[in-house]
């Protein structure tokens, strides 16, 4: 009962300041979501807030304040963050002085949905199924111990444009507008470094495919023969190609942890460009680490142009 009667005050506190009317009606749709209402009636709206013990006239309130009530998203994200970070309990993560400022998308799955302008990669159907996609951002911190990205923009994928390319584009637009010096974006591979070149953000840490491939932003020591174009591949990770097998690149850097009893390897490349880059004093450059973890079968491979001590 007193957890409930806290996550209620919480809410209270979010829409107070919304129009009469709007304000109480929102309050129990916002109950009925946090109470997982939702889960038993499986999606369904007005059986998930007829459960909660809302009245049937409470109930079309509720609907009505979500469907056309004077409130919006950025609003309520705006009142969350301020009420989160007065309390004493919140601690802001940094990591060799910055703030990780994560992104990602995430989807609510809609596969009878006429029309749905979208679709998401669903691993355990192994395909991309129906759904409408929200892109989310959030600096990262914790709460009594327990971490969680505060939540700072909400992106929702476009009605004539369903492509989660498009949807990247714009949250990072966003992200790039909000990020503070002391902030880094820290990204999954669903992202690539390209785009977040395109979108200007200057600090990230990216998760990169087990393929990836880089070019050195030097030429290489010339031989004779045609000159080279492109700097010298830089190949993190080996692995097995169609005709034979393509080894890796030795690290310019190798440091070692010892975590929980465990030696960590990482190999680091320094000062690479994409693919296809001509070398240039001016091209953006970054690192890519590769973290070699004996419990894990497959190396993690990130990429960063922010320097970084061991």
């Amino acid at each position: 009962m007193t957890m409930q009667n806290d996550t209620v005050k919480v809410l209270s506190q979010l829409t107070e300041n919304l129009p009469v009317g709007t304000n109480l009606g929102l309050l129990h749709f916002l109950w009925m979501l946090v109470s997982g209402a939702l889960l038993a009636s499986r999606g369904a709206l007005f059986p998930a807030l007829k459960s909660t013990g809302l009245s049937d006239g409470e109930t079309r309130r509720a609907w009505g304040a979500f469907r056309s009530g004077q409130w919006s998203i950025r609003e309520l994200v705006r009142v969350w963050r301020t009420y989160v970070k007065e309390q004493n309990e919140w601690v802001v993560h940094r990591i060799e002085g910055y703030v990780p400022v994560t992104a990602d998308l995430t989807a609510f799955w809609r596969p009878t949905l006429k029309n749905c302008p979208s679709k998401h990669y669903e691993p355990a159907a192994g395909q991309a199924l129906p759904a409408v996609t929200m892109g989310l951002v959030g600096e990262v911190g914790e709460l009594n111990g327990q971490r969680l990205a505060l939540i700072r923009q909400i992106e929702r994928v476009r009605a004539h444009d369903g492509s989660e390319k498009q949807l990247w584009a714009d949250v990072l637009k966003q992200v790039k507008k909000a990020l503070a010096d002391d902030e880094v974006l820290v990204v999954d591979a669903g992202v690539k470094i390209s785009d977040l070149h395109t979108a200007g953000v200057e600090r990230f840490v990216i998760r990169l495919a087990v393929n990836f491939t880089a070019h050195r932003n030097v030429l290489p020591e010339y031989n004779g023969g045609r000159k080279a174009t492109y700097g010298a591949l830089v190949r993190p990770l080996g692995r097995q190609g169609k005709k034979r097998y393509l080894p890796a690149t030795p690290p310019d850097e190798t440091v070692d942890w010892l975590v929980s009893g465990r030696v960590i390897v990482v190999k680091v490349w320094r000062n690479l460009v994409l693919p296809k880059t001509v070398p240039n004093p001016h091209n953006k450059i970054f690192d890519v680490y590769s973290f070699h973890d004996p419990a894990y079968k497959r190396p993690w491979l990130l990429a960063t142009p922010v320097k970084l001590t061991y």
